[in-house]
């Protein structure tokens, strides 16, 4: 992986949060991240240049599953709707992506898109979405969400394993809030703000220890040389040192994990171009 063209793509696409960045002619690419903590959108054209992207802090989902889906299809629909008026064009069509184990509710994450006015068009687990960004063809991919730890293990660039357990940055934000004695959403602006990271990384280092422990259970380290983290979650400073030490290999973080999924979903929309002509990240 290109750690240093990686970096710099994301950093397009943070830009384009508040400027359109490339043309909206063509086609589209559009990926919906419901996830537990937020819900993002991201616009790539079919070069896979960043056009636009927008988020909003949300609680309708736990665990990966849609718990409240009128509260999902506004924001989602608000969310298309502010995209559309930036870029000037109707968005049709979307991909989506699910935590591994929560396929029983890929119809909710699907129904949610389609009432804001989406046809959705591909379904992935998360860390193989991940993996379009990446371009990893062997090694460990990492998805920490806000629910959940997804992993995916890659082998001559195909998918051997799918693995996910319910843990998350939520988590880290409950730790927080009884250890200080704080309400949840006090707790989740202090675990948000960098500033407080290195306060608040001994509190909640034993979760993150769990979390890796989590990881190291599904792989085999003798098989394995590198593991990929991405997700919300992996904001956390100083997440990457606890990994390596408890699993006992490489970790690559890029600057920010959060928005590495998102991406990977929206390149995935149009899949049969992805693979050839259309990346642009390493170009």
């Amino acid at each position: 992986m290109d750690l240093k063209a990686v970096n710099a793509y994301i950093e397009k696409v943070e830009r384009s949060e508040k400027k359109v960045l490339s043309s909206a002619k063509g086609k589209l690419k559009v990926g919906v991240d419901l996830g537990t903590a937020y819900i993002v959108i991201v616009v790539l054209d079919e070069k896979d240049h960043p056009v636009a992207c927008e988020k909003r802090a949300a609680r309708v989902l736990r665990d990966g599953v849609v718990v409240d889906f009128m509260g999902a299809q506004q924001i989602v629909g608000e969310l298309k709707a502010t995209l559309e008026s930036r870029i000037g064009r109707e968005l049709t069509q979307c991909a989506i992506a699910m935590p591994a184990g929560t396929e029983s509710s890929t119809k909710t994450h699907i129904y949610v898109a389609e009432s804001a006015g989406f046809e959705v068009i591909r379904v992935l687990d998360e860390p193989s979405a991940a993996n379009a960004l990446y371009r990893i063809s062997n090694g460990v991919i990492v998805d920490i969400g806000g629910g959940t730890t997804g992993l995916a293990v890659f082998r001559d660039g195909d998918v051997m394993r799918v693995v996910d357990e319910a843990t998350g940055g939520v988590h880290l934000t409950l730790v927080l809030s009884g250890n200080m004695g704080v309400p949840f959403e006090e707790a989740e602006r202090i675990k948000m703000d960098r500033s407080n990271h290195k306060k608040i990384f001994p509190i909640i280092k034993p979760v993150v220890e769990k979390m890796a422990s989590i990881v190291r259970n599904h792989i085999d380290t003798n098989e394995t040389e590198v593991l990929y983290l991405c997700g919300g979650t992996c904001c956390m400073t100083g997440i990457e040192k606890v990994f390596q030490a408890q699993v006992g290999i490489p970790v690559i973080l890029p600057s920010n994990p959060f928005l590495v999924t998102p991406i990977g979903i929206a390149m995935n929309c149009f899949a049969e171009q992805n693979q050839t002509e259309s990346s642009t990240v390493t170009s």
